[in-house]
């Protein structure tokens, strides 16, 4: 370790730390930077109630924290404005959503085959109703699951039915992972596809209040062939566009090449407000 013993003061000086004021004033009473003895600034800032960290050169990571044993437990990345924690570093404000049908609810409710359909968001459930009620276009034009969900939604009489499975988002998100998993009624499944979607949503409560418009996929992954009711098919979805917006409303769709089985979903969304 360096020492400034027996070394003149001209040859240690840039090394000491101090306040970036002029004057021998002590501790600030507000934040003041933190400087070499050339005046070269740090990224630390004191006063005598705050401490901050700022770069003055590169963003990148600004602050971490470890444990004796070089475990990282949290670490603040300037870059991407992320502050990560825990021994696996996830995300700190890490969150997770949920959308879900049993196969129960799904039965006699006339599901078409090559159709995209809405699946209920947070534990809500179908209802009863036609599975039309649900319908967010088709997946196919020449081969299954070749057409995205619909980018739009005009609601005449299903405003009931439809907001079951509207996720409104209310900051913004950036979507981790999306992981989902399905079971067949039947020993006969068929390919299956699901996909995450945003819109921009109609709040002005009039006549086209809870329409959908600039739809995105956020989230899909290649086609499943299910077996049937002899196993859960899981899928780590693809995310194809991360940054959700507040205001948006994502849904979760599923789509079938048959209508062999009802199906049971269970979808999860790991996500971050930004």
């Amino acid at each position: 370790m360096p020492t400034f013993q027996n070394t003149t003061f001209a040859s240690f000086f840039k090394r000491i730390l101090q306040f970036g004021h002029a004057g021998n004033n002590g501790t600030p009473t507000s934040l003041t930077n933190i400087q070499a003895g050339d005046g070269k600034a740090t990224s630390l800032s004191l006063s005598n109630d705050s401490l901050q960290v700022k770069p003055t050169v590169d963003d990148g990571i600004a602050f971490g924290v470890q444990s004796k044993s070089g475990n990282t437990i949290l670490l603040v990345n300037t870059t991407d404005s992320r502050v990560l924690t825990g021994v696996s570093q996830v995300v700190a404000n890490t969150q997770y959503a949920h959308f879900g049908i049993s196969w129960v609810d799904t039965a006699g409710l006339n599901f078409l085959a090559d159709t995209h359909y809405a699946i209920p968001f947070g534990g809500s459930h179908y209802g009863g109703v036609t599975a039309a009620n649900y319908a967010m276009g088709s997946s196919t034009s020449s081969s299954f699951n070749d057409t995205n969900p619909a980018t739009s939604l005009t609601i005449s009489t299903t405003a009931h039915s439809i907001v079951r499975a509207y996720w409104y988002v209310m900051d913004d998100i950036t979507i981790d992972a999306v992981k989902w998993l399905h079971g067949a009624d039947t020993a006969t499944g068929e390919d299956t596809a699901a996909h995450l979607m945003a819109y921009t949503v109609d709040i002005g409560n009039g006549s086209t209040s809870g329409d959908l418009s600039s739809g995105t996929v956020v989230a899909d992954g290649a086609n499943i062939t299910n077996a049937g009711y002899e196993q859960i098919h899981y899928q780590s979805m693809t995310i194809q566009n991360a940054n959700v917006a507040a205001g948006k409303v994502i849904l979760f769709t599923f789509a079938s090449d048959t209508v062999n089985s009802d199906y049971s979903i269970n979808a999860t969304v790991k996500y971050h407000i930004r």
